[in-house]
């Protein structure tokens, strides 16, 4: 489950759940329920918070106790995301299969997001990263800086 803190966030920027939603489209009981984790924000939609407020995702995903701001917004990038899958593996030495069964991961699904054919879900992406200590704001490309800084 995500630890997440985006309420914390949204409380930060003194929004409701209904601003909050209007904002990103979505109701007040989906911004509701991705608080409480009932429900997973989609990827996209976490991004575009992150920009917009200036969080780093690994901040609001509950990787790290203190938000970073970066100069860089976050262009979702599945090309860019599935070199940087790559890089992760090849240098972990792991084959694909092996990634994908450590994250409870299909390999097919898996080698869709490494190869850029799909663009990786919330889930995925962070059980890869959440397994390998891994940034997850690194996996999209917002920062150089491979290691979750805690």
């Amino acid at each position: 489950m995500i630890n997440n803190n985006l309420r914390y966030c949204r409380e930060e920027l003194e929004m409701t759940q209904e601003e909050l939603g209007i904002v990103l489209g979505a109701s007040k009981q989906t911004v509701s329920n991705w608080e409480t984790g009932y429900i997973f924000m989609p990827l996209s939609k976490l991004v575009r918070f992150c920009n917009l407020y200036n969080y780093s995702l690994d901040f609001v995903v509950g990787f790290t106790k203190k938000n970073i701001k970066y100069d860089k917004d976050i262009k979702l990038d599945q090309k860019l995301i599935g070199n940087n899958l790559k890089t992760l593996r090849t240098k972990l030495n792991l084959t694909q299969q092996k990634l994908s069964d450590k994250c409870n991961l299909y390999q097919a699904t898996y080698n869709h997001y490494e190869t850029g054919y799909s663009l990786i879900k919330i889930i995925p992406a962070y059980s890869i990263c959440k397994t390998y200590n891994i940034s997850m704001d690194w996996l999209v490309g917002r920062t150089n800086n491979k290691k979750i800084n805690k």
